[in-house]
């Protein structure tokens, strides 16, 4: 009987793979549907070790930030890419996609694209108008030509079909179904090493990149109205330290906790004590106005009420399944109001905890990852 030969897809991503939940679903997924995955990333701070039942593979660059970061991630991952065994190229992101289109031409497999986000349009770029048309002629360049692609909400694929042509399945960033569900009884009185104790206080959570226009400034202004609770903040960025800095000027060192970057195993410890999480963003282009971030359904998954930015997609989960609450500003006693209010109203846990699980069996990622499989299939 002749062995069957298992498909080899290439995963590349421009991260070191710690934090990124989306990307491990992915390849978790296809490793679990019998590919052969090699998962592929780079190095820009130290070297933190990975436990993955697939392969992964990370290198080093010389240049850590702005566009020459880009450019010499391009050149080394394009190396890789032409001299690795491959049957299939799975790119995620447009700053990838340079190397990935142009060996998949010239070693002629096929290219499925993954959009995490609107990259043009990300805060980073909106006030650099010249690095962003650089983006932009990139994805004039490869978009048209774009045969098997996903993304993570309706917004972006209807957006890239207006201006492309091309077709963009939907693969939403939730969470898998296990390891999930743990009440919050069971877990109140264990705090997470970093936390001091949460007796008779509120835990307020935010997860994520600690960047420009993600509302974590708004957060820590509200603070001195919020006696009561104690505001804990996970994630690492450029604007870390700016955020400790504010936090002391404040004087809210004993209620501003900040953890720093966290592997995703280890952010669930703290999304499941939360009694309150936050999605609160500036409108500052098309990428966060039209982006569904996975800590909703985090937050969903846990239990956890949300308060966040009435935007399309973000409204279209929270207002429609009574998640949690949507606002439009964030004058510090306002939403310092608006954060009482709402720990007020969510606080028979018992009544929301059960109907926000039964939701996060709804809002799962073995329902998501049927279409990406579908669309790997289909490129195979």
């Amino acid at each position: 009987m002749p062995l069957k030969i298992t498909k080899r897809i290439l995963v590349s991503v421009s991260n070191d793979l710690i934090t990124d939940q989306r990307v491990d679903k992915v390849s978790t997924s296809l490793y679990r549907n019998g590919y052969d995955v090699f998962l592929i990333g780079c190095i820009k701070k130290e070297r933190k070790p990975l436990k993955r039942p697939y392969q992964t593979y990370r290198f080093n660059l010389l240049f850590k930030k702005r566009f020459v970061f880009y450019l010499e991630y391009n050149l080394r991952l394009l190396f890789i890419l032409l001299f690795k065994r491959k049957d299939m190229l799975l790119c995620n992101d447009t700053d990838a996609l340079p190397a990935n289109f142009i060996a998949s031409k010239l070693c002629r497999v096929p290219l499925v694209f993954d959009a995490h986000e609107l990259f043009p349009e990300v805060p980073e770029l909106v006030n650099r108008p010249q690095i962003k048309r650089v983006w932009e002629k990139i994805e004039d360049l490869f978009f048209p030509h774009l045969k098997y692609s996903y993304t993570v909400c309706e917004s972006i694929a209807e957006h890239y079909k207006q201006k492309y042509g091309i077709t963009m399945r939907v693969v939403r960033n939730i969470p898998t179904k296990e390891s999930g569900t743990t009440p919050k009884s069971a877990t109140q009185n264990t705090n997470p090493n970093l936390l001091p104790s949460l007796e008779g206080k509120k835990l307020l959570l935010y997860q994520g990149a600690i960047n420009m226009g993600r509302g974590i400034e708004w957060l820590i202004n509200a603070m001195p109205y919020l006696e009561s609770c104690i505001l804990c903040i996970c994630g690492d960025g450029d604007l870390f330290e700016e955020m400790k800095t504010l936090t002391k000027k404040k004087q809210l060192d004993d209620r501003v906790f900040f953890t720093g970057r966290l592997p995703f195993e280890e952010l669930n410890q703290y999304t499941s004590i939360a009694d309150l999480g936050f999605v609160l963003l500036e409108n500052r282009g098309l990428s966060y106005y039209y982006s569904l971030p996975n800590r909703i359904f985090d937050y969903m998954k846990y239990g956890v009420p949300v308060l966040a930015s009435n935007f399309p997609e973000i409204a279209r989960i929270v207002e429609t399944h009574q998640t949690g609450k949507l606002i439009s500003h964030y004058e510090p006693e306002y939403l310092a109001k608006i954060i009482l209010e709402m720990l007020d109203e969510w606080g028979d846990k018992s009544a929301y905890q059960n109907r926000l699980n039964e939701l996060s069996k709804k809002f799962c990622w073995e329902n998501e990852e049927q279409v990406m499989l579908e669309i790997v299939k289909r490129a195979s």
